[in-house]
């Protein structure tokens, strides 16, 4: 993140904001050009930490974890009842089959089991990195918020100081 160019183009909006026309009895609006502040905008948005736009590639690893896992539990599963439809012509072999029938969807249960929650570990941490980074972001825009309202009050202050001090000398 380039965080001197997302400075520059707040300031930029600021400067814009500050130069902007005044909007006819209404003292506390003004006007500005919509397109180049949105564009300005969308440019800092797509600067914002790499940890949200990483979120969603947690996100997609994830699913594509447990699609896995649903996929290997189905392969097994087939597997398993192709063993059981083919070894149960006779009752010994059919006892056989469904005792490692019953095996192999523990064993599948249990891997799926382990795989959930691997995965949900996983997107357990990744998520607590992305809300740590989201939390740093929010308290820089914060900073920053509080600082530029700072910036217009004193403005507002001098403004009025420079009024009074024109009334004065009249």
């Amino acid at each position: 993140m380039n965080e001197q160019h997302i400075e520059e183009m707040l300031s930029a909006l600021y400067d814009m904001i500050q130069d902007a026309r005044g909007v006819p009895l209404a003292s506390d609006k003004c006007m500005v050009e919509r397109d180049k502040v949105l564009d300005m905008l969308d440019e800092i948005i797509s600067q914002l930490p790499v940890e949200i736009k990483q979120s969603k590639t947690i996100v997609e690893s994830r699913n594509e974890l447990i699609g896995q896992a649903r996929r290997e539990a189905e392969s097994l599963m087939r597997e398993a009842q192709e063993k059981a439809d083919k070894l149960i012509s006779e009752e010994a072999i059919y006892q056989e089959t469904k005792r490692q029938c019953r095996e192999m969807v523990q064993q599948t249960q249990t891997r799926m089991a382990e795989l959930r929650k691997a995965s949900n570990d996983y997107m357990d941490d990744a998520l607590r990195r992305t809300e740590e980074a989201v939390a740093m972001s929010l308290e820089d825009v914060r900073d920053t918020r509080a600082k530029f309202k700072a910036l217009v009050e004193a403005q507002e202050r001098r403004s009025a100081a420079a009024a009074e001090n024109n009334n004065e000398a009249e």
